[in-house]
């Protein structure tokens, strides 16, 4: 029996940075030659997954938090936001002084406060990735720095952005955006481990990785019962909500991982993705 995983990527298959688990790459390559389907299922935009995560390889990709699918190098579907929904959350952001990234499916664009607040949160994770290094056990230390640079907001398409993802000094800007901009919008915690402050996701309501997943299992003629889904971070939440076997990793919210019924793997550099795919037979 064929079966499908959706995998999310940071916090899953690369730990925030620029680590990934070797036995990560075994799984997800011995579950494809083994006859199943594997797709990446995330919240960045594709031209902004690492390169390491693509040269893997994957039978098609879920992007920008469901806005976005593909099948190989078909496209499925594609979802930007109306041009006035993008409008209105600039005005947000701007209004309350935030800074934020608008995100089309080939780029990231960056407001100009970004820079300093990622340099810091680098600089603050840099120990921490010296510790990954150790126990990945490479020659070398992780770079956490990104790979792919943002670039300046005045190159963006404000006709083609998928989504936004903001970042703000005040602990409760994920809970005001929700009510200050209403239900049009689907206003999640972000995924970036900030030292201080708050981060967040915003789209549109009912654009998500599950109603991705729902489309893309209706394309390939899949059922949900077959499907995997595994993650860490509240953009999988309404993944967990659709496939027929939900994984939180270990390194997830407590609440994320009641949402996936307690179905919990290792963390991501602890063969989080490997033990997972034991348990579910695709290796």
């Amino acid at each position: 029996m064929t079966r499908i995983a959706f995998l999310d990527v940071d916090g899953t298959i690369l730990e925030h940075g620029d680590a990934i688990a070797p036995s990560t790459v075994t799984a997800i390559r011995t579950a494809r030659d083994n006859g199943h389907l594997v797709y990446l299922c995330t919240g960045r935009a594709a031209g902004d997954i690492h390169p390491k995560v693509r040269e893997i390889g994957y039978d098609g990709a879920i992007t920008n938090g469901g806005a976005y699918a593909v099948r190989g190098d078909e496209l499925i579907f594609a979802d930007p936001m109306p041009r006035e929904d993008t409008d209105r959350l600039i005005s947000y952001f701007e209004a309350e002084d935030i800074d934020y990234f608008l995100q089309s499916d080939e780029a990231v664009y960056a407001s100009p406060g970004v820079g300093a607040m990622v340099d810091e949160f680098f600089e603050h994770r840099r120990r921490q990735h010296l510790e990954d290094a150790r126990r990945l056990g490479l020659s070398e230390p992780v770079d956490p720095k990104p790979v792919i640079s943002y670039r300046p907001l005045a190159e963006a398409n404000l006709d083609q952005i998928a989504k936004t993802t903001f970042i703000s000094k005040r602990s409760d800007s994920v809970d005001r955006a929700q009510a200050d901009l209403g239900d049009r919008f689907h206003v999640i915690p972000g995924s970036i481990p900030l030292p201080g402050g708050s981060n967040g996701e915003i789209g549109l309501r009912g654009t998500t990785k599950g109603s991705a997943i729902v489309r893309v299992l209706d394309v390939l003629g899949l059922d949900a019962a077959d499907a995997i889904g595994i993650g860490d971070s509240w953009n999988d939440a309404e993944m967990f909500d659709v496939v027929g076997s939900p994984v939180a990793m270990g390194n997830a919210d407590p609440a994320l991982k009641e949402r996936a019924g307690g179905n919990v793997t290792t963390d991501v550099l602890d063969d989080g993705v490997w033990n997972a795919f034991v348990k579910l037979g695709l290796v």
